[in-house]
């Protein structure tokens, strides 16, 4: 046998037993009688989503991460931690670490001394919660969050610790949350993606940690649920815009010949990539007029451009990309993700840090605000937070204005907003340290079974058959939604 033969052959047969086995679980669950008669009234997946899902109404039908890269230092924003300044300088007790290791950054220091934030804390809303000095405008909006202190994880260092909380797994390969999104939910829309993802300036130091486009990528979910990545200049989105010579008409034409092609080519090897590489073409086409009417800031009221701030007029600035953020789930394209850098404070928080803070805080609260103003807050989810904490003992050179702070795993912040969550609740404690969470622990997977719940998505019935495995998002563990967060 012809080995191209022989190799579409198998591949064919693959497919069939594939699609088979799903037929026949399909009749099967169609036979079943015992099905709630609520099921019938669930809202249907969007184009192109599992017919099962939701699992259960949804609270939210959209969600937007902003996504804190290098790790916040929760106790100089969030986690407020007042007896610290009478350890200043003092060890870090061994009673407290436990022998929980450390980065190597830090873990040849002769001493781990305490730095107590050199921050203002104040209280805000209803229950007086203490937010920092460094992001005022959280405070005024802490009775629309809930404010969670008791996220941990097990990484420790940023690559594997970013990689884990998008995509539920250390090692690189698996399917982001957003694709699980689109995935299993589908698009709300045919002419957007149905996940885009924005990587906007920063002004802390500039050798950021680097983002990989595996943390929005599919992974072995078909290539059609990948993020889109929006462009700070130039074309939007890559190739949006037509080369010189050729018209829409004539690209029309271009893409129909190129689908024909691919057609055959499915014909041929029965390969859903190609059938994806056909969508995402056509997709593309529709972008060249539903994208730049998306980015055109114009049409927005100068009272909303107020409320973002001074650098909301900044193409690739973080607020540019939050009011964009509103614009697109405002669009019903289905997960947005900003992932905004610099926030990795080794040394210098006095500077960097403040830097950072004033990047996020106004456009985040003015993102709430506007969500709000225009009903959408209750069917929109919002999360912001990073891939673990910082230390409260100082890596390399201390003073009482100056410090440096290593990674931690073993606790930080996190907020949430918006659909399904309960506002103006502060969840999780930790111990005077900021080091060890002592009532309500939240692990990642907890948290991304808790954003998917919002979502209507059970997160154990999302799965996919992998090299053996039945992968999910949240793993093989036993996770769950934080019930306590929830409305």
């Amino acid at each position: 046998m012809d080995p191209r033969n022989e190799y579409i052959d198998a591949i064919t047969r693959r497919h069939f037993f594939q699609k088979g086995a799903l037929g026949l679980g399909a009749a099967a669950l169609a036979s079943m009688t015992d099905l709630p008669a609520e099921a019938a009234k669930l809202p249907s997946s969007g184009i192109g989503g599992l017919p099962n899902l939701p699992h259960f109404a949804p609270k939210a039908k959209r969600a937007i991460y902003l996504f804190a890269a290098g790790a916040p230092c929760q106790m100089d924003l969030f986690d407020h931690k007042p007896k610290m300044v009478d350890w200043y300088d003092k060890d870090l007790p061994e009673s407290v670490r436990q022998g929980q290791r450390l980065t190597t950054m830090t873990s040849g220091q002769s001493r781990f001394p305490i730095a107590p934030s050199k921050f203002k804390f104040s209280p805000y809303g209803e229950n007086g919660t203490m937010i920092s000095e460094l992001i005022p405008y959280h405070g005024k909006m802490i009775d629309d969050i809930a404010l969670v202190k008791s996220v941990h994880t097990e990484a420790i260092n940023h690559d594997p610790a970013i990689t884990y909380i998008c995509t539920g797994n250390q090692l690189p390969g698996r399917p982001s949350l957003g694709s699980w999104l689109s995935y299993g939910l589908g698009s709300m829309n045919s002419n957007l993606p149905t996940f885009v993802v924005m990587t906007p300036n920063w002004s802390s130091r500039r050798d950021a940690q680097a983002l990989y486009n595996r943390l929005w990528g599919a992974g072995f979910l078909p290539s059609k649920h990948s993020g889109v990545s929006l462009r700070k200049s130039g074309d939007p989105i890559l190739f949006l815009s037509n080369p010189e010579g050729i018209d829409s008409s004539l690209r029309r034409r271009m893409l129909d010949s190129v689908s024909k092609i691919n057609q055959e080519t499915y014909r041929l090897s029965g390969d859903p990539e190609t059938q994806s590489r056909i969508s995402q073409y056509e997709m593309a086409f529709r972008m060249q007029s539903s994208v730049p009417e998306l980015v055109d800031l114009k049409q927005e009221t100068q009272h909303t451009l107020d409320m973002y701030g001074p650098e909301v007029g900044k193409p690739g600035t973080f607020a540019a990309s939050c009011l964009l953020a509103r614009r697109m789930v405002e669009r019903d394209v289905r997960f947005v993700q900003i992932f905004h850098r610099g926030w990795d404070q080794h040394g210098n928080v006095a500077n960097d840090l403040p830097a950072q803070a004033k990047d996020v805080d106004q456009p985040a609260w003015a993102l709430i605000q506007d969500l709000k103003m225009r009903g959408m807050l209750d069917d929109t989810l919002v999360v912001f937070g990073g891939e673990f904490g910082r230390t409260i003992y100082s890596q390399g050179g201390l003073s009482k204005e100056n410090y440096g702070r290593d990674h931690h795993p073993r606790c930080f912040s996190v907020w949430m907003a918006g659909g399904g969550i309960k506002p103006g609740i502060v969840h999780g404690e930790t111990d005077d340290f900021s080091y060890n969470i002592v009532k309500d622990p939240v692990h990642i997977s907890d948290l991304n079974a808790t954003i998917l719940h919002c979502l209507g998505i059970d997160h154990r019935k999302l799965s996919v058959p992998f090299q053996g495995l039945d992968v999910r998002l949240t793993g093989v563990e036993d996770r769950s939604p934080v019930k306590e967060l929830l409305v």
